[in-house]
């Protein structure tokens, strides 16, 4: 049995003690509770954030220690400029510009130059007596004209139905109905054309922040007015399709006061399109020699300027005044009587009786007497439109000879110099065609051509005044640019 004694020694510390203990005694011991999951997976995220806080810790010390080449700082100071560059970029293609696209400029000339080209036609449409062929206002479906023999005699049924049909041209047939409807069909089509080719390019320029937020806002405002101007257009044919517009039996025609809105409407556009184009350019041509720009601004501040200026307003005011009272009186078919000049029959003026006709009256107290007679006389409307236009050459003639005399001539810049001696001739041309006109009783050429002066006459005087001016906005870029080319880098 000794034998036995190391091997039993040796297996005792190895074996469980519970076949040693009796089955109650285990079962009044307590029994150690398993952890549970939730406390498992806490200690599980604890160890992990220890080590990761761990790390961040090794990491930070061990780059601190590192030193930085050059190479890495050069890369870095790279990376953070073209980052800046991009986000400079990024925010100046959301910005307007300060000044707009020189092809804004071109494009808004241009636009002028098709205004002043519908001006003309127009002229031509009223007096061979084709604005009133088309009865109907279609801007879509007005674009085509008729295209078969039964849609023909379906236009012409419509234009038998007018006043203008049954008093004038009963005696027409579809082939000459096809002459005049041609010329209301293009002028009403060149209408369209300049509507869409501004409007399309001015939402464009908007989009793509080619133009200023000054020049956006007159892109806009044009805009609507050529809406404006085909609506004025339409309510003025409209006037001459009602017989209960004008007296009865007398010529049918449109609306006298309708024509003159259409007309200043129209003058008003082209203005408009012409001065914003002419001021993108300067503003450019200004901006490529800053300090020629500064000595031409003094200039114009000069103190015996400012009358010379304040009388190039006065006179585009003038001009704008004549213009509208041609409308008057192409309207009223006053050039065609009186065709003398520069009497009115056998004196300077018509008889009192004659100017002052209560005919023209319709309130029986005749408190409307002057002003109807003014607007609404042949006569009297013809006899004003005379002094406007005689007032204007005599105006012109002697604010040429102010700017040549005194002060002004000494102060005046050059090119407003020529500007003046532009205005000289155009209203000189201007005169001989209306006195021509009136004379040889409104032939289709020289009415045109009176019309078109009229229109090149307010031309110069707005490039006349166009050049006596710049704006502060202008003179606050020059500055600018004037600074950031003398700081020193």
């Amino acid at each position: 049995m000794s034998f036995l004694i190391p091997g039993l020694r040796r297996a005792v510390p190895k074996l469980a003690a519970s076949p040693f203990v009796c089955r109650q005694c285990l079962r009044q011991q307590p029994r150690a509770a398993a952890p549970s999951r939730i406390l498992q997976s806490l200690r599980h995220a604890s160890t992990e954030s220890q080590a990761k806080a761990k790390a961040k810790f090794t990491r930070f010390f061990s780059a601190s220690t590192v030193p930085t080449t050059p190479t890495t700082a050069a890369s870095e100071a790279t990376a953070a400029a073209v980052a800046a560059a991009a986000a400079a970029a990024g925010s100046a293609k959301r910005r307007f510009p300060e000044t707009s696209s020189k092809s804004v400029a071109y494009w808004l000339i241009g636009s002028a130059a098709s205004v002043f080209g519908i001006v003309v036609f127009g002229g031509l449409t009223r007096l061979t007596e084709s604005g009133l062929s088309i009865t109907e206002w279609k801007p879509v479906t007005g674009s085509l004209p008729p295209l078969t023999q039964a849609h023909w005699e379906a236009e012409f049924d419509k234009y038998r139905a007018s006043p203008e049909f049954k008093l004038l041209n009963s005696h027409m047939d579809v082939e000459e109905f096809k002459q005049i409807y041609y010329m209301e069909w293009t002028h009403r089509l060149w209408g369209r054309l300049i509507g869409m080719s501004f409007v399309v390019p001015a939402v464009y320029f908007v989009a793509r922040r080619r133009v200023s937020p000054r020049a956006a806002a007159h892109l806009v405002g044009i805009s609507a007015l050529i809406g404006f101007q085909g609506f004025v257009g339409w309510w003025m044919v409209k006037s001459g399709l009602k017989d209960d517009l004008f007296a009865p039996g007398s010529h049918p025609r449109v609306s006298q006061y309708r024509l003159a809105a259409h007309l200043a409407t129209a003058f008003v556009c082209y203005s408009w399109m012409l001065l914003a184009g002419l001021r993108i350019l300067r503003t450019h041509r200004l901006l490529a020699d800053p300090a020629a720009a500064l000595q031409l601004a003094s200039a114009l501040k000069n103190p015996a300027v400012a009358p010379f200026r304040r009388s190039v307003t006065a006179l585009t005011v003038l001009v704008f005044t004549t213009v509208l009272s041609g409308a008057l009186v192409a309207g009223l078919d006053a050039g065609l009587i009186y065709n003398e000049f520069p009497k009115m029959g056998l004196g300077l003026t018509p008889p009192r009786s004659e100017l002052w006709d209560k005919f023209y009256c319709r309130k029986e107290d005749g408190s409307d007497l002057w002003w109807r007679n003014m607007l609404e006389n042949p006569s009297l409307v013809q006899l004003d439109h005379r002094i406007l236009a005689t007032t204007t050459f005599c105006a012109v003639l002697a604010l040429f000879a102010y700017s040549r005399t005194g002060r002004v001539a000494a102060a005046l810049p050059k090119d407003a110099r020529k500007g003046m001696m532009g205005v000289v001739h155009l209203v000189s041309l201007q005169v001989a065609l209306g006195i021509s006109t009136l004379i040889y009783m409104v032939p289709i050429s020289l009415a045109a051509a009176h019309q078109a002066g009229s229109l090149a006459l307010l031309t110069g005087v707005l490039v006349l005044g166009h050049r006596l001016r710049v704006p502060k906005s202008t003179i606050a870029k020059i500055q600018k640019k004037i600074a950031s080319t003398t700081t020193p880098r």
